[in-house]
């Protein structure tokens, strides 16, 4: 298994890491920071996109449609992402990544300040920053479950996330700030610059200790095996599929209605940059309390937690103030930081590292898999049914399918271990056998 120059162990003296703990190695500092600057650009950039096709003169259904043009590529290429992000070092696919999403982002900028973008420039631009986006992310979610031991894996997971969110926060709160006052051109320009540097600093990246693949079949064999890996786990397929609807409505939720409810009834882009920069908060807050909290059954108190996520809709549904709105989101944000910590502990326990990249784009895979469609189809929904009753329709979406995961025996009893495991004896022992054997 991959570490940063040796394996991190509880053993490192404090004197080998005066101002580090023993499990934040090389890499995953490094990961923490690249993580950090591209929070900062990117939350600021996803509002910003949004108010630069409302600025052209764009309506529901042209935010959804350039939404949609940055998920689409998710689908097409996350699958063939994950291949290649576990036959090559991973750093290497992710400093090309960033490379392609900061000259993307770059090209959306210069449109904007030159003035009067057409959609099918926005539209083609976010899905370059998308294909990016469908290599980058297997790799990097690879290389974070590999950069630290089991035994610290929890709580490493729950630094990273509270580093990358509390950039979101502020990238959110400055982004919105931004829009409203420089405009949303700016905006893009300052994450082209973030992706930048943060793929200059996972350019440091150490790989050269995780162990050679060995010589196997072709792209198609890899995808079967990782396949197998993936639809082995009744607990890992059955989340996948929840999150399939519930990242689909909020999605829709979100990055097409949220911005419009914010220009017609909160204020515009700035009230909307304090909401979303208070959801920052609250996974900060969750990221907190995950240092601390360690739930024996991972993914029941995970997947309790995604019920919350229907409270963001709700709310524009009604809408309530902007001081109500964002408590919504500061509670939305613990309670997904909570179930993320959860995720990704399991996967860290119970993935082989030589799998890691592959399932974890079958993971993005199924989770964005409707996402382009359900933005796509926001604004006709609108249309149709109203706003008001679209985005309860996006609540009470979230709610079924959360209660459907619940009732699967398997997303209930899957059990945090106490003891390290080695990547190769979880990978030798049956599926069923890692999980509690406890009644429904």
């Amino acid at each position: 298994m991959g570490r940063d120059s040796r394996p991190v162990t509880s053993a490192d003296s404090p004197a080998e890491h005066p101002r580090h703990p023993a499990w934040a190695g090389r890499n995953y500092r490094l990961l923490t920071a690249a993580a950090v600057v591209t929070n900062l650009g990117s939350t600021g950039a996803l509002i910003a996109a949004a108010f630069a096709v409302l600025d052209a003169g764009g309506d529901a259904g042209d935010v959804g449609l350039v939404a949609a043009a940055r998920t689409l590529p998710l689908v097409l290429f996350l699958l063939i992402g994950g291949v290649i992000a576990d036959r090559l070092p991973r750093h290497h696919v992710m400093v090309a990544a960033n490379a392609l999403n900061c000259l993307s982002q770059a090209a959306f900028a210069v449109l904007v300040l030159a003035g009067e973008p057409r959609l099918w420039q926005m539209m083609l631009l976010t899905a370059l920053g998308g294909t990016g986006q469908a290599f980058f992310g297997p790799a990097a979610e690879g290389m974070l479950l590999s950069s630290v031991e089991g035994d610290h894996a929890a709580r490493a997971f729950a630094v990273f996330r509270m580093a990358m969110q509390s950039a979101a926060l502020g990238g959110a709160a400055a982004g919105g700030a931004m829009v409203a006052v420089l405009g949303p051109g700016w905006v893009l320009a300052v994450d082209a610059v973030a992706f930048a540097v943060a793929g200059a600093l996972r350019a440091f990246l150490d790989v050269s200790h995780i162990p050679a693949r060995r010589p196997g079949g072709g792209m198609l064999a890899d995808l079967r095996e990782g396949w197998r890996e993936f639809a082995g786990r009744s607990w890992l397929w059955v989340i996948v599929v929840q999150f399939a609807v519930a990242n689909a409505v909020i999605g829709a939720a979100q990055s097409v209605y949220g911005p419009l409810v914010a220009r017609d009834s909160l204020g515009g882009a700035g009230p909307w940059g304090l909401a979303l920069a208070m959801f920052g908060a609250g996974t900060v807050a969750g990221a907190v309390l995950m240092m601390r909290w360690k739930p024996r059954r991972l993914l029941l108190a995970g997947t309790l937690c995604v019920f919350p996520l229907a409270l963001p809709a709700a709310a524009l549904a009604v809408p309530v103030p902007v001081a109500v709105l964002c408590v919504v989101m500061f509670v939305t944000g613990v309670t997904q930081e909570v179930f993320g910590v959860s995720w990704m502990t399991a996967l860290h326990q119970e993935i082989p590292e030589d799998k890691l990249s592959r399932v974890s784009a079958y993971d993005w895979f199924g989770s964005v898999a409707i996402l382009p469609l359900a933005t796509a189809l926001a604004g006709p929904a609108e249309h149709t049914f109203g706003r008001t009753a679209a985005l309860w329709g996006c609540a009470a979406l979230v709610v079924v399918v959360t209660a459907g995961a619940l009732s699967v025996r398997d997303v209930r009893n899957l059990t945090r271990r106490t003891k390290e495991v080695t990547r190769d004896t979880a990978q030798e022992a049956p599926v069923k056998g890692e999980l509690e054997s406890t009644g429904g």
